[in-house]
């Protein structure tokens, strides 16, 4: 990318959003992205906003999530391993709009009974569909605009809150990932949508704007956010009663 400063977010789209496209080469990538999201610890923002949203309606021993865009679904594991730990009954469903991706997560969780899996777009989601939605690294899909439409229909689809993940845009995130994508894939999705993700994602700013966005939008719902360890960012809103 020409300009590292990367002081807006890139408006390009990413392979992985041309759903006309996909087939085997989405299946490997997808496959892929789970190395790259161990390695930047991915799932570690998703699952501080569900812990600030659980704690804050008094630690529900009974808990059902929706996952938006789950991709192959990787990132739930450190849901799992958090609700047994804590002694939640978890119902967790996980959904994209890819038949691939899927695929992919019913594989991967075949033998888990908490997990189900449907294919579905985020704007079909119903309202209180789950006590929380969340969605790792799926923001950045969308162009400024449709980043608030997005987030409106998270909130409209929970019961107490919204949880999302996704990456800080910064020069040195971009080129980590530039280099991790070459050295664990040679696919293509992987090498292209990689470090672009990076350049489409946020920045304080963004998430100020989305903030006051939200605020008008659902006055009852509280957005808050804050930077975790290898340039994320953890997003989450609780709803209020009157907001539902």
């Amino acid at each position: 990318m020409a300009n590292l400063q990367l002081r807006g977010r890139a408006k390009l789209p990413e392979l992985m959003d041309d759903y006309a496209d996909g087939g085997e080469p989405l299946r490997q990538a997808l496959q892929h992205l789970g190395r790259l999201n161990r390695l930047f610890a991915a799932a570690g923002p998703v699952l501080y906003g569900v812990k600030r949203l659980w704690k804050e309606a008094g630690r529900p021993r009974r808990l059902a999530i929706v996952d938006i865009g789950c991709g192959a679904g990787d990132v739930n594991r450190a849901l799992l391993r958090w609700a047994k730990r804590e002694g939640v009954a978890l119902e967790l469903t996980l959904t994209d709009i890819t038949a691939e991706a899927c695929a992919e997560a019913r594989e991967l969780f075949r033998d888990e009974p908490r997990v189900s899996v449907e294919q579905l777009d985020l704007f079909q989601l119903p309202a209180g569909a789950a006590d929380i939605v969340v969605a790792s690294q799926v923001l950045h899909h969308f162009d400024e605009g449709d980043v608030e439409k997005a987030f409106a229909a998270m909130l409209h689809g929970a019961r107490l809150g919204v949880a999302v993940g996704d990456i800080h845009r910064h020069p040195i995130a971009w080129a980590a990932v530039w280099l991790a994508a070459r050295l664990v894939s040679r696919n293509r999705y992987i090498r292209h949508d990689g470090p672009l993700s990076v350049a489409k994602g946020f920045r304080a700013a963004d998430w100020r704007r989305l903030q006051a966005a939200m605020k008008r939008a659902y006055p009852d719902a509280q957005l808050a956010y804050a930077w975790r360890p290898l340039f994320r960012y953890a997003c989450w809103a609780a709803k209020r009663p009157h907001s539902a």
